[in-house]
């Protein structure tokens, strides 16, 4: 499932082309919002955006279309009247005298009023969007302390679209190895100072994905990589898809672990768990 940052690209490439445009003709292809077509088609974008993982799209009559990919949807943006070669089913169309945007196999997509999309179930519960320029790392610290949060493993926490909006699976490792924190441990284990470091690796490194295409290693290694020949997955990530290689920083073993059917990518050196240490100290 594309993770906020993939969502935001997609959002800021799709609203180059709608933004402030007439959507010439707008097509829903399933039947609870089918008739919002004609509503909406002569209507102008105002703008296209996205929070966590959903993608708004504004018009200027008030109305706002909600989608969520979900695992198997996708955007494609063409000219006008040339559509993609994909054997997808076809579920949003908007088309302007030059340029179309198309959602495929996406089942998530609903038409709400300003009063009624806050309270969209998906919207209504989400964190503070770690891509939204407004918030600040001191706003996750503030969640890593509350009490509705702490008490969590952080590799449950860290999908949690209400604790922090936009992160998955990719950044949550990368966001917990970056921090030297370990997934099994909770908030309230943690020193002030690994709390400050876990905030704001939460904002740098989902804003960095946004700025490279979802590459989370630093600039440097980065480039050492490429001129090395290696492809993009091999440089891509500090730990995530790394299984069995050596970590960046002390030439451990990057470990694989499976938690509730996700994988998690870490390094037991760098990220030493501090409740197993309490735990044998006390046996």
């Amino acid at each position: 499932m594309p993770e906020g940052p993939e969502i935001r690209r997609v959002a800021t490439r799709i609203h180059k082309v709608l933004a402030g445009r007439e959507a010439q003709k707008v097509v829903f292809t399933q039947p609870g919002v089918a008739g919002f077509g004609p509503k909406l088609s002569g209507q102008q974008v105002e703008w296209v955006s996205s929070r966590g993982k959903a993608l708004l799209t504004r018009f200027n009559g008030g109305l706002t279309i909600y989608s969520h990919n979900q695992l198997y949807g996708r955007w494609y943006i063409t000219r006008r009247d040339k559509p993609p070669r994909t054997n997808r089913t076809l579920r949003l169309g908007i088309y302007t005298e030059t340029h179309s945007a198309l959602l495929y196999s996406a089942s998530d997509i609903e038409v709400h009023t300003p009063e009624s999309l806050p309270e969209q179930k998906y919207l209504a519960r989400l964190g503070p969007d770690a891509l939204d320029d407004r918030v600040v790392w001191q706003d996750v610290l503030q969640r890593l302390q509350d009490k509705r949060f702490s008490g969590r493993s952080l590799a449950a926490l860290y999908l949690d679209q209400g604790f922090v909006a936009g992160i998955g699976n990719y950044l949550r490792s990368e966001i917990l190895f970056n921090s030297r924190v370990n997934p099994f441990d909770r908030p309230k284990d943690l020193a002030r100072r690994q709390l400050g470091a876990l905030a704001r690796n939460t904002l740098s490194l989902t804003r960095q994905a946004y700025a490279t295409a979802g590459v989370t290693n630093t600039p440097g290694r980065v480039k050492r990589l490429q001129a090395k020949g290696l492809s993009r997955r091999r440089y891509r990530h500090l730990v995530f898809d790394r299984p069995e290689e050596p970590c960046y920083r002390c030439d451990d073993t990057v470990k694989r672990i499976e938690v509730s059917g996700r994988r998690i990518y870490l390094c037991t050196t760098c990220q030493p768990s501090l409740r197993a240490a309490l735990a044998k100290e006390l046996s």
